[in-house]
């Protein structure tokens, strides 16, 4: 007999807070039985933590199973952002050879096993891409079902009280080193997800709103908003005490044009 194929589910998880999950994403994390998690090191340690907490709140009283190993290394420094695309190419092919090994090896036929992605994983996530690329390999048969969850960009939006879109105009979502080159379009509002650099400080404008959140969703949640040129220097002193708190730090920001 044909052994059941392996399942792997990508669960959208929220930006941190466990009652921010959606049902599916509740029963698919209560169907689980491996749950894989990369850990990014100690500094980082709470994010594993969170993990862990959204488990103990979610999951049913069945057994389960959860792998860790360390997320593989990735140089960030503004040295490397030249070589940026070969940089995230080679770290996703690492991360290939763990998420592989995982599954061969910790995942029988007939389990399924889980990723727990935060935000939504069709927005800002590489699992599905490096999913796709150990499915190529054909070594480890598995189907895979995705759960979106709420994204950092819906929640930052819902904190401040205000809709992405306006009526009329597009929106923009951009990686923050791809900053400079989209906010000289000027058509549009702009997202900005996980600005290592504060590239927010080369917008030009005195008409430009920002709302800023780092943390959303978890008891370290801090929020701005306000015209930047008033509140940029408020921005990066949070961003400093934050950092040198908590060893790193998450944020997301829309820019907005005052009509």
């Amino acid at each position: 007999m044909t052994p059941a194929p392996r399942s792997i589910l990508v669960i959208g998880i929220g930006a941190g807070d466990p009652d921010q999950l959606t049902l599916a994403a509740v029963k698919a994390i209560r169907r689980t039985d491996v749950f894989f998690v990369l850990g990014k090191g100690p500094e980082k340690s709470s994010l594993t933590d969170l993990r862990h907490a959204l488990l103990a709140e979610h999951h049913a009283d069945r057994p389960y199973r959860v792998v860790e190993a360390e997320d593989p290394w990735r140089d960030r420094s503004p040295a490397a952002r030249a070589g940026y695309t070969e940089a995230v190419d080679d770290w996703r092919a690492r991360r290939a050879e763990i998420y592989a090994r995982m599954i061969a090896t910790e995942l029988a036929p007939g389990e399924t096993g889980a990723f727990l992605v935060w935000g939504d994983p069709a927005l800002y996530d590489s699992t599905l891409a490096i999913l796709e690329s150990v499915e190529r390999r054909g070594e480890t048969a598995f189907a895979v079902e995705v759960f979106p969850g709420i994204s950092s960009v819906s929640l930052l939006a819902a904190r401040h009280r205000v809709s992405l879109t306006r009526i009329g105009r597009p929106l923009h979502i951009t990686p923050a080193r791809r900053l400079p080159e989209v906010g000289q379009a000027d058509d549009g509002d702009i997202v900005v997800m996980l600005d290592a650099h504060e590239s927010f400080d080369q917008v030009n404008g005195d008409d430009v709103w920002i709302y800023w959140g780092a943390y959303l969703g978890t008891p370290d949640e801090l929020l701005v908003a306000g015209l930047l040129r008033d509140v940029a220097a408020r921005i990066k002193a949070l961003r400093a005490e934050a950092r040198a708190r908590h060893g790193w730090i998450m944020d997301t920001y829309l820019l907005r044009i005052v009509d």
